[in-house]
């Protein structure tokens, strides 16, 4: 008997009990110190990632602050964060696959520093098309791709 693998869809659908707010411990409190961190819900993230409307931009690390400051803590996981991301794109991508034409907009989200996701459905590529079809400009440094000025174009998150 063969296990059904989850779709991202699925996994996007299910929050699990959180967001969940813990004190941190062991590594990360000797890396970051004392304080408390949140661990976010998918549809945290798929909420804020929706709100990035045509010509605005977000980076993981403005969602990180915007959830710590949401919950009252000292620091949102950043480890589940990039992962939930990448769930919430590839759930859209899902959604693509299946013919729908409106979807979260994914490929506004970019990494810190403003550089592409290549893990996102159509990799580096596809994220680059779209946000130079939205106006914005894309210059390859090294092995990174990165938005020009992405900081000139990031959207304000408010709850």
């Amino acid at each position: 008997m063969t296990k059904h693998k989850r779709s991202y869809r699925d996994k996007l659908n299910d929050d699990k009990g959180y967001p969940k707010v813990e004190r941190l411990t062991g590594a990360m409190q000797k890396r970051y110190g004392d304080g408390t961190i949140v661990i976010p819900a998918p549809s945290e993230i798929a909420g804020l990632m929706a709100k990035i409307r045509k010509g605005k931009l977000i980076t993981v690390t403005e969602l990180r602050e915007h959830l710590a400051q949401r919950h009252g803590v000292t620091m949102t996981c950043p480890i589940v964060t990039g992962i939930l991301t990448r769930v919430v794109a590839c759930a859209a991508g899902e959604d693509e696959d299946e013919g729908k034409v409106r979807v979260l907009p994914y490929w506004r989200t970019l990494k810190p520093r403003g550089e592409l996701n290549e893990k996102y459905p159509g990799g580096v590529a596809q994220q680059r098309a779209r946000l130079e079809a939205e106006g914005h400009t894309v210059v390859t440094r090294g092995k990174r791709a990165i938005v020009v000025d992405y900081e000139t174009a990031l959207a304000r998150l408010q709850d």
